[in-house]
């Protein structure tokens, strides 16, 4: 997430913190940006402990196994149900990583929109309490099957949103089953893929470096997206 503030209110039309430290590899249980709208639809960018906490559990471990939610089962999973009905937002991202097989095994790609701009996944909200005044915001990112520019690296994909099924996202008037349908695999030309270093699987590795592109040997040419 490294989209400038400026950026992020010219699409979205939100203000947020004074500042915004640009990252290049954010892990679980750190904080993501995300953008949420109370009843009269005014937008907030606010941030978020990325793995979801329902207000239900007993200790936030149980965020570390609810990073994603699958668009397939989000109405009916305890663990997502009523964030589904009432708590839903933008989790936003200039890109991310995807791991996918290659002849060498096992290596990172960065995926990122061809125009530039910032991605908006769909994303679910809770808060937690626990004891004396601990309050704990947190969220998941809804995943859908990949496209087919993605299912050769990876057979899921974040749940993509555009500017006007954002604002269905968030809106509490949307019925469930037409927010069901927000939730598909983003047009094929939308993004662009391409190989990066294995030093991203280290979360303390931090740089604009890591999603700069590795050269890939003749042999794997077949292989590249």
């Amino acid at each position: 997430m490294f989209t400038p503030l400026a950026e992020i209110a010219r699409q979205f039309g939100v203000s947020g913190p004074a500042s915004l430290e640009p990252r290049y590899n954010i892990a679980p249980s750190q904080s993501v940006a995300a953008i949420r709208a109370d009843a009269e639809g005014l937008r907030s960018l606010d941030m978020l402990r990325w793995g979801l906490v329902p207000h239900w559990a007993k200790d936030v471990s149980i965020g570390n196994r609810l990073i994603n939610a699958r668009a397939e089962t989000i109405a009916e999973k305890p663990a997502f149900r009523q964030a589904f009905s009432r708590r839903r937002c933008l989790v936003l991202a200039s890109g991310f990583y995807e791991w996918g097989e290659t002849p060498a095994g096992k290596a990172p790609f960065f995926v990122s929109p061809r125009s530039g701009e910032c991605l908006a996944f769909a994303g679910l909200w809770e808060q937690w309490r626990g004891g004396g005044d601990t309050v704990l915001e947190s969220c998941a990112i809804i995943t859908t099957t990949a496209n087919a520019t993605l299912t050769k690296v990876h057979q899921r994909m974040p749940a993509i949103l555009t500017a006007d099924a954002q604002a269905c996202w968030l809106a509490d008037e949307t019925p469930a089953a037409e927010r069901l349908q927000l939730l598909q695999a983003a047009p094929e030309d939308q993004l662009e893929v391409r190989q990066v270093q294995r030093t991203v699987n280290n979360p303390r590795n931090e740089g604009a470096g890591l999603i700069n592109a590795v050269a890939v040997k003749a042999a794997d040419q077949t292989h590249e997206v």
